[in-house]
């Protein structure tokens, strides 16, 4: 499995905005056949910081994630709305292994 951990905070103004474009970007990437898992989070202590937690079988499937339609919109759309750039780290996923998904 192949895993990106995507930080992201948020002008003040757009928390709800991004909010909806991102559950939005989230339902629609689940629907992609190698997507094991989509995460959308947001801190308890900074209602304006983000955790995207994104799960795919391949690390071909996550770029392939990248040239999707509603990926490329919610990225257009969500990209004024930063306060910081996002920090995205990519991991090999350990455990559990793909035959406990």
């Amino acid at each position: 499995m192949y895993v990106a951990c995507v930080t992201a905070r948020v002008k003040p103004e757009f928390v709800e905005a991004f909010i909806e474009a991102s559950l939005e970007n989230a339902r629609n990437s689940r629907q992609e056949p190698d997507n094991v898992r989509f995460d959308v989070l947001q801190a308890e202590e900074d209602r304006a910081r983000f955790f995207l937690y994104e799960v795919y079988r391949t690390k071909e499937a996550s770029a392939a994630h990248k040239q999707t339609p509603h990926y490329l919109k919610w990225r257009a759309t969500v990209a004024d709305w930063m306060a910081e750039p996002r920090v995205g780290v990519t991991h090999y996923s350990l455990f559990p292994d793909e035959s406990d998904w």
